[in-house]
């Protein structure tokens, strides 16, 4: 698979690529979150420095996320920033971005703006977070300033093609996700139970078309559906799951409600309801029903701040000052959200490169892809990252 890696401002780039009259079947990137919302007043030139108290958090602020200048500006927040991807998107195509809590609905926004629908928003789960906030002393001791975060959103979005999902499969090869490909797997036992049927006036319909299954029979043995929600396998988050109860299985029978003001709107829905002791006979933990993903150190790119040397994983230098790009996402969450969005032998765009993750999650999937990285040292980082041999 190849992996065209791009050195320059993502606008600049795009804009050559469609001259070259470039199409991808996919994008998929972590764009800048412009966490720091000082950054419009206190981080331009001549902006006079602002301290908060002797930690000087606001001063780090104004200078994008954790000091990193990549992070301040709008260019997530822009329209014309996510117009130029779309135009580079094949009619139909999706789009996968990453954003903070913070300013997700602005990103989402720019690219509606843009002219995509947005189909979903994706929910990654994780136990890492710090929170950065401020105690109040005083009276106001125990008050703070920020929760602790534990989630990034992923809007999920389509360049609309204005035709069906069936014509633009046909004319552009892409238009719908990849279910089958990106199940839960799992040991359950999803067989399902013939007493757990809908019952329609007494026998079983097949609601909604022909080749439907009756609720309680339609268990594939692939996995189970992937769902909206994600989450990165740690104890943290297992145990927030465990709140909603263990070894459940899911329970029958569901009647319908006396007052339910939808009885009416589908016709042979009208009276229906569902009997039964026991749909399928699983067990365990509310996460089984979501997406796993866990980054690991050696799924980093390190360099070493006193003698330069640069690799994935930990350097051998030994030395103990190291850097690495701040916002890495686990190479499984990459592979899989590539996979739901990219048809066979696809190619993917990322305009914000970041360490390179896409990449190296594309090629592992089969798909080529297209990289677009301003910073130097990120560049230098997805050069390792290809070039490294995954473990």
């Amino acid at each position: 698979m190849s992996v065209r890696i791009e050195h320059g401002d993502c606008l600049d780039v795009m804009r050559r690529l469609i001259g070259e009259g470039v199409q991808v079947d996919a994008v998929v990137t972590d764009a800048p979150y412009h966490l720091a919302s000082i950054v419009s007043r206190l981080g331009k030139a001549g902006s006079a420095a602002i301290q908060h108290g002797t930690d000087g958090a606001y001063a780090r602020a104004s200078k994008g996320f954790i000091g990193k200048e990549w992070d301040g500006g709008d260019i997530a927040f822009r329209a014309r920033t996510w117009s130029l991807a779309l135009m580079l998107l094949k009619p139909g195509g999706y789009l996968c971005a990453f954003g903070g809590t913070k300013g997700c609905h602005r990103m989402a926004c720019a690219i509606e703006d843009a002219g995509a629908e947005i189909r979903d928003t994706l929910a990654w789960l994780y136990g890492s977070g710090f929170p950065k906030s401020h105690n109040q002393s005083g009276q106001w001791d125990g008050w703070g300033t920020a929760l602790k975060p534990g989630y990034e959103p992923i809007v999920l979005a389509q360049r609309q093609s204005g035709k069906s999902v069936p014509a633009t499969l046909a004319r552009h090869g892409v238009g719908a996700i990849n279910i089958d490909g990106c199940r839960i797997p799992t040991n359950d036992s999803l067989a399902g139970s013939g007493s757990a049927q809908l019952k329609f006036a007494g026998t079983n319909h097949r609601p909604f078309h022909d080749d439907a299954e009756p609720r309680g029979t339609n268990r594939n043995p692939g996995g189970r559906w992937p769902a909206n929600v994600l989450h990165d396998g740690s104890d943290e988050v297992i145990e927030a799951f465990a709140a909603f109860g263990t070894n459940k299985g899911a329970q029958a029978p569901v009647t319908r409600r006396g007052a339910d003001k939808f009885r009416n709107t589908y016709g042979d829905f009208k009276g229906q309801e569902e009997a039964g002791a026991t749909f399928h006979g699983d067990s365990g933990g509310a996460d089984r029903f979501f997406y796993c993903a866990k980054a690991t150190e050696r799924e980093r790119v390190y360099t070493c701040k006193e003698c330069g040397m640069r690799s994935r994983g930990k350097p051998s230098c030994g030395h103990a000052d190291l850097e690495s790009h701040p916002t890495v996402k686990p190479i499984a969450l990459m592979r899989w959200l590539c996979r739901l969005v990219t048809p066979p032998g696809g190619t993917i765009l990322d305009p914000f490169a970041g360490s390179g993750t896409t990449g190296e999650a594309a090629e592992a999937e089969g798909f080529d892809s297209i990289l677009i990285e301003r910073e130097t040292d990120y560049v230098e980082d997805i050069r390792t990252r290809i070039g490294a041999t995954p473990s």
